[in-house]
């Protein structure tokens, strides 16, 4: 196989105007996200380039400890990221959906290394950090959707969980209804995307294999592998999520005591 072609800097400078299209139809449609795009964007370029410059390094450090506490990090600061985007209280979810993304991910993590790809040293930064960063964005997203979908429904479907609690229902047993539709929607995009993969789409991180010369067959283990491990972390993390908020965020007695934040 031939090896990776690069980019020089200028062309991918150049490629950036390309950004322009959005920005039109943002402006079009009055959707007034102009200013989130380009500051999306921004901080995903020096993320990226920090985060890049940063790997080079840790590569070679390949330090057990420094590459655990990376894993937290990016945990902590998915954790923050999904409260945030759902629009609910950081001080209140924070903690458990922390603790839902690290119970996914870390054991996870674990059976990969162990048992299926065994790097070595098995804490190998080269296999962990970019497998860790492809779990956690993956379940980030349905985390989102699983804790808007449960707050939300808590709101619009008052009387109905209200009605529950009032016939004896456990707060458990009253939100298991939104809990069922919640994740269910959380799902639905990565169950759908595994149904279509290889006959629509091909995805990230097999296309970025074979850019970078690995065989097509090596990349499609690889992408295999990590189908089935987002889905398996993502139904883990989000279950525990939706346990842990509600818990957190429900008093015995049955009342709701955070509330989605408006839009605005």
């Amino acid at each position: 196989m031939n090896s990776v072609v690069d980019i020089s800097w200028s062309v991918l400078a150049l490629f950036f105007s390309l950004l322009v299209i959005p920005l039109l139809i943002s402006q079009h449609y009055k959707l007034k996200i102009g200013n989130e795009i380009i500051a999306s964007v921004a901080r995903m370029t020096v993320q990226l380039l920090m985060v890049g410059f940063y790997l080079q390094y840790l590569f070679q450090l390949n330090s057990l400890a420094i590459n655990a506490l990376w894993l937290l990090l990016m945990t902590l600061i998915g954790a923050s990221a999904i409260v945030g985007k759902a629009r609910l209280p950081k001080k209140a979810l924070l903690l458990p959906v922390t603790i839902a993304l690290t119970a996914g991910l870390f054991p996870m993590l674990a059976i990969i290394s162990v048992l299926v790809i065994q790097p070595q040293p098995l804490y190998s930064a080269q296999y962990m950090i970019p497998l860790a960063g492809m779990l956690l964005g993956n379940s980030m997203s349905g985390n989102i959707v699983a804790l808007q979908n449960v707050f939300t429904a808590l709101d619009e479907r008052k009387s109905e969980y209200e009605a529950a609690i009032s016939l004896g229902a456990s707060p458990k047993y009253a939100t298991l209804p939104f809990a069922q539709d919640a994740m269910r929607r959380s799902l639905a995009p990565t169950l759908a995307t595994m149904s279509t993969t290889g006959l629509v789409t091909l995805p990230g991180m097999m296309t970025g294999q074979i850019l970078g010369g690995a065989s097509p067959l090596v990349a499609i283990k690889y992408q295999i592998l990590i189908m089935v491990a987002i889905l398996v972390m993502m139904s883990l993390s989000v279950m525990l999520s939706l346990q842990l908020a509600i818990k957190k965020c429900i008093n015995s007695e049955g009342r709701v005591l955070v509330k989605i934040k408006s839009a605005n």
